[in-house]
């Protein structure tokens, strides 16, 4: 291992293996990379915890895109990643996310992200109750004011294969992976200088960027700044269900997609199984050891508000359960990503707030665009920016459920 790298990587799980590959896969970078990563089996990283969907029925018109071009990797990840015979297919399901409004409060925020998603040429429709029922037949909607489905661009796919798939070519085009702790940042003149690893090494560095997910404050605050990141637990449930829902043919070749009851509560297939999980009604930041997963939450939220949605689902099984972090940006729930204007050539990917896999590979590529070229190039990502956490100035993201 060397003692100077152009671009040292903390945190080596899709956010920051997406970005050394964007970096080495970048014909006008011909710099070293390190990735430091203080536990390569990935058992706790919020990529290898996750639910793994992707969607494009976000409120920004930047949320839109950036999804729209994570669809589009994607799609053709096993040609762009492979490494000798080696095809990550992530097993693309897209069967699209459907929203149901409840409120007048809820349908005023479907039909107001649907006009974002549609000036981004997303493939996003509006269905009335009539439409819904007809479209999946075994939902009761009774209640239900408004929906809105992603016919295509959206659904779940390999949360681990994308992540591997970018370490791997990485990898092959000369990034480092280091199994190391990073426990300092050091800094002289306003700039980052290097870090310090737990085994005793110092290394140097021309730019740091900070994909720590969950432990990003930590990292921050070891250069001198202040992060309004949040580990925040977020519970994963597998179930059997007696009776499987089906939707109509014409719908997503009556594929069930990812549904978000009015509730809160989603629920999306997987195999012969379903995931399901909620945001809880209390949701403190936790101990970065603590995965304890709230088991309460099946019987007491999910259960109840699927079962009152779909007769399907009111003779269910619970099979399996496991509990992750979100990296919660506390400030607006948004990304924040880009350069810190205290200390310019430290890059922060951080907050990602439940995000950060569908997010990772136009994160990736902006942030190598920043360090590469000196600005953005595909996307400009300049309002997820740390200005607007100094300025406390939210990015309003308006949560359709």
């Amino acid at each position: 291992m060397r003692d100077s790298y152009d671009v040292v990587i903390v945190g080596g799980a899709v956010i920051g293996s997406a970005v050394a590959h964007y970096l080495t896969a970048d014909p006008a970078f011909d710099g070293r990379v390190l990735v430091v990563e203080r536990d390569p089996t990935y058992s706790r990283a919020s990529t290898a915890l996750s639910a793994s969907g992707i969607r494009v029925q976000f409120s920004t018109a930047l949320n839109v895109r950036i999804s729209q071009y994570g669809a589009e990797v994607i799609r053709g990840f096993a040609d762009a990643m492979a490494v000798a015979d080696d095809r990550p297919d992530l097993n693309f399901r897209e069967a699209g996310y459907l929203y149901l409004a409840g409120s007048p409060a809820q349908e005023a925020a479907l039909r107001g992200a649907h006009e974002v998603q549609r000036g981004c040429g997303a493939d996003v429709v509006l269905w009335s109750p009539a439409e819904l029922a007809a479209a999946f037949p075994h939902l009761r909607t009774e209640g239900i004011r408004l929906a809105s489905y992603g016919r295509s661009g959206e659904g779940w796919f390999s949360n681990t294969g994308m992540m591997n798939g970018f370490r791997a070519k990485a990898r092959a085009a000369g990034a480092e992976y280091l199994r190391d702790e990073v426990t300092g940042v050091t800094c002289a003149g306003g700039r980052v200088t290097g870090v310090r690893l737990g085994s005793g090494r110092q290394v140097a560095a021309g730019w740091v960027v900070n994909c720590a997910g969950p432990r990003a404050a930590e990292v921050a605050r070891m250069a001198g700044l202040d992060l309004p990141v949040e580990r925040r637990k977020r519970t994963v449930f597998v179930f059997d269900c007696q009776s499987s829902p089906e939707g109509s043919a014409h719908v997503a070749g009556g594929r069930l997609p990812l549904m978000i009851d009015p509730t809160g509560v989603y629920v999306r297939p997987e195999g012969r199984y379903f995931l399901a999980g909620a945001a809880p009604a209390e949701d403190p930041a936790v101990e970065a050891d603590d995965f304890e997963p709230r088991h309460a939450e099946f019987e007491e939220v999910i259960w109840p508000a699927l079962a009152a949605r779909s007769p399907a689902f009111e003779a269910i099984r619970q099979l399996n359960m496991w509990a992750g972090h979100y990296a919660m940006n506390a400030l607006d729930c948004n990304a924040i990503i880009g350069p810190h204007p205290a200390l310019p050539n430290f890059v922060l990917a951080n907050g990602f707030s439940g995000h950060g896999l569908q997010q990772a590979p136009a994160t990736g590529r902006a942030v190598a665009e920043r360090i590469v070229h000196g600005r953005y190039l595909s996307l400009d990502f300049t309002e997820l920016g740390a200005e607007r956490v100094l300025e406390r100035r939210a990015l309003p993201e308006h949560a359709i459920i």
